[in-house]
């Protein structure tokens, strides 16, 4: 089976809502796909559909129909700009932990069979510190904190560090702060982050860099349109091209594992509630 080659399999996730988390895997997975890299997008915000609106795209099917075994996987997902591939979520769906067994096994099948080569699978998890979110953090192989400069984005990524560290035992973090003013806004918020982190946390932050805070961003929202090709000259454009070559080698600590081992790890974990 094609899908057995190792890939990449990163959550990207924030401690609060509205901090541009599905706006930033939107647009990574796209600069990824420039770079020569196979993307798929996981919209794992079950209950509420947003990557797909935000890229202004009209699947017919979601992950739903998958659970309910309706359709097959590849039935599902869709393509998006430059080539990137999203797994539509929908709203009202129920959370991994809520599904029964014959659902977590259909879901687990689906994957088995899916054959479309996958370099990177960027999971784009809900906001806040539910155990859903955890879940597909748990099961990546590599969990992202986006968090930008205000109190309270700072606060609530503390608060989903510290969840993930003292319930899961998660220690590697990787930090991308977005809307920063300059680079030493960012750099003094991964500061802010790392001070606490140090003192009531044992868990390592690795920073990988900031997207600076863009006027044109909310434009590119409005017209559903990535903002890497609305306004690719633009200063978030700019950084995130800058920045996505640390996304394309893991960490030498991360083994490489399979887009069916993610699912059945993310299985076995809600199986083991």
């Amino acid at each position: 089976m094609r899908n057995r080659k190792p890939i990449r399999t990163i959550a990207i996730a924030s401690g609060k809502g509205g901090v541009g988390k599905t706006n930033v895997v939107a647009n990574l997975a796209i600069a990824l796909q420039k770079m020569g890299k196979k993307v798929l997008i996981l919209d794992a915000d079950l209950g509420l559909s947003n990557v797909d609106i935000l890229l202004h795209l009209a699947p017919r099917y979601n992950i739903q129909h998958v659970i309910n075994g309706e359709k097959r996987l590849s039935d599902v997902i869709v393509q998006g700009p430059s080539g990137i591939k999203v797994l539509p979520a929908s709203s009202g769906v129920q959370e991994l932990t809520h599904l029964d067994a014959f659902q977590r096994m259909r879901l687990l099948e689906e994957f088995e069979a899916y054959e479309d080569d996958i370099d990177i699978l960027l999971i784009d998890t809900s906001a806040g510190i539910s155990e859903n979110v955890a879940f597909f953090c748990v099961a990546s192989q590599e969990i992202v904190i986006l968090t930008n400069p205000e109190p309270t984005a700072l606060t609530d990524a503390y608060a989903l560090i510290k969840v993930l560290f003292t319930r899961y035992q998660e220690k590697q973090f990787r930090i991308l702060v977005n809307s920063a003013r300059s680079a030493a806004d960012a750099k003094e918020v991964y500061r802010k982050l790392s001070v606490v982190t140090d003192r009531f946390l044992n868990v390592s932050l690795d920073y990988l860099g900031f997207i600076p805070y863009d006027k044109s961003i909310p434009d590119a929202v409005r017209a559903q349109k990535p903002f890497l090709q609305m306004f690719p000259g633009g200063a978030a454009s700019r950084a995130l091209n800058e920045l996505v070559a640390r996304f394309t080698d893991p960490p030498e600590e991360n083994a490489k594992g399979t887009l069916q081992l993610f699912i059945g790890n993310l299985i076995s974990m809600a199986d083991a509630r």
